[in-house]
């Protein structure tokens, strides 16, 4: 199998940790020695003795410093950021010169995993299931919250018992908190992470009778012939996420249930989850004092000291890049206050 690992975002949910110019995935949690894209990329190579990673040009030169076992032509570089399916497109494109046939899984970058074997082996099963049927397999994570934020999949009819493979019967949008419990307590669904496996030609099958867009669109980039050639035919794509774009279209698609843990960190409050915290609920770093604070989370980057007084969930986070204070349940809105602050300052 080989691996593509989509190394992008706007640097905005984690902001001021995160920035446009040094995403989430280039950040290290919970104390560890490696960042989040370097453990994928670990995570990766149990499946995989060919792995790529696609990010784009702001700061592919933070990515490389971080890979850098990685060749060059393991990167693959977009020109700028359009959507995860023009990634899975550009990675289709640089993979068919590698093979056709052999399966390819695309994961994303800034995810948190501890179970590494159990990540590998539904990696395997969704290959060998892919390459059996001829289908595109998703890996999907079983709920253990009413989580808001995330798309869930349908499970349809169980394919594969020994292995957990089921149809995809249905995409659902982001639910509401009410129907997000309904699907947890149905246990007949998945929340969507994003994860695809099947060889070029597979996906080439597909996107040729779900989405002719996406395939001219691969075919553009085949018949690019120089580095000028490829930003100008990029560029031509549309801004689209995979799941939209073509995922969402397909039905005959396969999902493995995953057998290990997943987080998305897609906010402050699914960090804090990460990371280890005191007795009080607290995790601290940096230069902080505080009196009378429990669940929180504190970090302070900065030279100058920073004083939290009276508070309960809460998320302080002081950088060189800005502040920012928040109720912890409200810090999935963190990432429309970034782009805000980051549009005013271009």
């Amino acid at each position: 199998m080989i691996t593509v690992i989509i190394a992008g975002g706007s640097g905005t949910r984690l902001w001021p940790l995160s920035t446009p110019d040094y995403p989430k995935h280039l950040l290290t949690v919970n104390g560890g020695a490696k960042s989040l894209v370097q453990n994928t990329y670990e995570r990766a190579k149990l499946t995989s003795d060919k792995v790529f990673v696609i990010t784009d040009s702001s700061h592919a030169h933070h990515v490389k410093k971080q890979l850098p076992e990685l060749p060059e032509d393991s990167f693959i570089i977009e020109p700028a950021r359009r959507g995860t399916a023009s990634c899975i497109v550009a990675g289709l494109e640089r993979i068919s010169r590698v093979s056709m046939d052999e399966p390819v899984a695309f994961i994303a970058a800034d995810h948190y995993i501890r179970d590494s074997k159990g990540f590998a082996h539904s990696f395997k099963v969704a290959a060998d299931v892919s390459v059996k049927q001829g289908k595109i397999v998703l890996v999907g994570v079983e709920p253990d919250h009413a989580a808001t934020g995330f798309g869930y999949i349908e499970k349809g009819d169980l394919e594969d018992e020994g292995n957990f493979v089921f149809s995809v019967k249905e995409f659902k949008e982001k639910p509401d908190y009410k129907l997000a419990q309904q699907y947890l307590r149905s246990g007949n669904y998945l929340w969507n992470c994003g994860y695809f496996v099947g060889s070029v030609e597979t996906f080439l099958k597909v996107m040729k009778k779900f989405a002719s867009n996406l395939a001219e669109d691969y075919q553009l980039l085949c018949g690019a012939k120089t580095p000028e050639d490829y930003k100008r035919v990029y560029l031509g794509f549309e801004n689209i996420s995979i799941d939209y774009a073509l995922i969402e279209r397909v039905n005959d698609l396969l999902v493995v249930q995953a057998t290990f843990d997943w987080m998305d960190l897609g906010s402050y409050s699914d960090l804090h989850k990460a990371v280890v915290s005191d007795e009080k609920g607290n995790h601290m770093h940096g230069e902080i004092e505080v009196e009378d604070v429990q669940n929180s989370f504190v970090q302070n980057y900065d030279n100058k000291p920073v004083a939290v007084i009276g508070l309960d969930n809460v998320v302080v986070v002081n950088t060189k890049h800005g502040l920012v204070v928040a109720r912890k349940d409200m810090s999935q809105a963190i990432g429309d206050v970034a782009k805000r602050i980051h549009s005013k300052e271009r």
